[in-house]
């Protein structure tokens, strides 16, 4: 197959302009609490067989671009995930993850073949597929509710880290393997993958931000790029020896995201920015995979109610099951409910479909319109009520207190490095002055940028929230200097108190 000049010209208009018009399509389904997925797949249904006329059946294709797209939003939400607001729902998170998944599989793999009377392989593949949460349907929906650390934390865990063992066991099930070993291999196989994975996540987060600490690039737009490639030689390490690349992906994206990194805001953007086309054109490519002359009143009626096995006795039971595995301090019976019904489904039980559907499974087409069909009902169902339903049960709150934002760059020839430092609404740095702040020798506030103007400070000068301060500080004073910022701002002037 050849690929000339004018069909890379067609391509290009077509692509750009769908982009174009997806990324105008955030701000409508932001504005109407629903996940913007919902907008993208209907766009390449649209686009398809059954619209503009553009057939897409390529299985395999679909199949590796998903997982590529799911590394690339996982890279992202590793990055961008604060591992202070995490970690105490850690313990949690994995449970849903690996227990609360395991719990969903069982009881929806029961209820699609008793019920719905599907054959077993193709009930447990439906339960696999669909107990996984996606982390952009969640995270787009999340913005628009504000919640407290400890519910955002679970929910951020639970999405990063459950598409892991999912892929495994889909593709065991789907190669036939799961049911001619037995479960207790099965379990062996998805333990060794995720431990390796985790593994290889850590090897390459860590040391990747220990050589970028210490390393200058000549271009501050290299910074991101080669933050990314490191995420990605985590993946592909752990998939070489046949482990979780998507458990490797995020705790290495999850590491180098709280590292005091160089252009660490530039690259949390960077990355934001191409999970957005990830996501884009994820959701494109499996609206067109679609075949809407596919879908029947028994589709319909077969996604229905195994969406309603899915979000009123498989999560439920599973949410309530992993909690007593949480820790310290225990969340109320009204924010397990909330975090029962805020498990969005989106692109990933969709892209899991693609394993089967690339594999030749029997009846894998109809295993792919069941979920697609589901996914499509119940997150017009459940994204909007998300607000609502915070409301009425009393987890939303109407601010939360921000950190501070501190980016750095190094001053190679000085052996220095310039932090950035902006001052969030919620800081109690407002008020204070510079002198004030009393840094460590050697750092200094050079420079405070106010309403777009600059201005040189003196030690009288008084810092307001929405100031950006540009801080010099020597590199051995580096840590100090950061840790006395964040001091100031979550404890104003009587930072050094309560820090003794």
């Amino acid at each position: 197959m050849t690929f000339d000049v004018h069909q890379l010209d067609t391509f290009l208009l077509v692509g750009s302009g769908v982009t174009l018009l997806a990324i105008l399509a955030v701000r409508f389904s932001a504005g109407l609490g629903l996940p913007s997925l919902l907008i993208y797949l209907l766009m390449g249904v649209a686009l398809g067989e059954a619209g503009l006329g553009i057939e897409f059946q390529d299985a395999s294709l679909a199949h590796a671009l998903g997982f590529g797209a799911l590394a690339i939003i996982l890279a992202e939400g590793g990055l961008t995930t604060s591992w202070a607001a995490v970690r105490p729902a850690m313990r949690f998170g994995v449970a849903l993850a690996t227990l609360g998944v395991a719990i969903s599989v069982g009881l929806m793999a029961v209820g699609a073949h008793y019920l719905l009377g599907l054959p077993w392989e193709l009930a447990i593949l439906l339960g696999a597929v669909c107990s996984p949460t996606d982390a952009a349907a969640v995270f787009s929906v999340l913005r628009v509710v504000p919640l407290p650390k400890r519910l955002t934390g679970v929910l951020e865990a639970e999405s990063g880290l459950n598409d892991a063992p999912t892929v495994v066991l889909v593709t065991l099930v789907s190669s036939g393997a799961a049911l001619d070993d037995g479960p207790l291999a099965v379990l062996g196989i998805i333990s060794f993958e995720l431990a390796v994975g985790v593994l290889s996540g850590y090897v390459f987060g860590a040391g990747g931000a220990w050589m970028m600490r210490r390393i200058a690039l000549p271009s501050s737009g290299l910074y991101p790029l080669a933050v990314i490639c490191l995420t990605f030689l985590a993946y592909g390490a752990a998939a070489y020896v046949h482990a979780s690349g998507f458990a490797a992906v995020y705790v290495a994206a999850l590491i180098l995201g709280n590292s005091e990194l160089p252009h660490r805001v530039a690259t949390r953007s960077f990355a934001e920015g191409i999970a957005w086309l990830a996501q884009i054109g994820l959701f494109v490519m499996l609206g067109l995979l679609l075949s809407p002359n596919r879908i029947t009143g028994e589709t319909v009626f077969l996604a229905v109610t195994a969406g309603l096995m899915l979000t009123f006795v498989a999560r439920p039971i599973s949410v309530l099951v992993s909690s007593l595995l949480q820790g310290r301090p225990r969340l109320a019976l009204r924010e397990l409910t909330f975090i029962s019904w805020a498990g969005l489904r989106g692109a990933v039980p969709i892209v899991l479909t693609t394993i089967p559907l690339a594999g030749g499974v029997e009846s894998s087409e109809d295993l792919f319109d069941i979920v697609f069909v589901m996914v499509v009902i119940y997150t017009v169902l459940t994204g909007p009520t998300l607000p609502l339903v915070a409301r009425v049960l009393r987890v939303a709150r109407r601010s939360e207190p921000r950190g501070l934002d501190v980016e750095a760059a190094p001053l190679e020839k000085v052996a220095a490095d310039l932090l950035q430092v902006a001052i969030s609404p919620g800081s109690r740095m407002h008020g204070v002055e510079v002198g004030e702040l009393r840094l460590p020798r050697g750092a200094s506030v050079s420079l405070v940028i106010r309403d777009g103007e600059a201005v040189v400070p003196e030690r009288r000068t008084v810092l307001r929230n929405g100031d950006e301060l540009l801080v010099v500080t020597p590199r051995r004073q580096r840590d100090a200097t950061e840790q006395r910022l964040r001091a100031v701002s979550s404890h104003g002037r009587l930072a050094q108190w309560a820090e003794g």
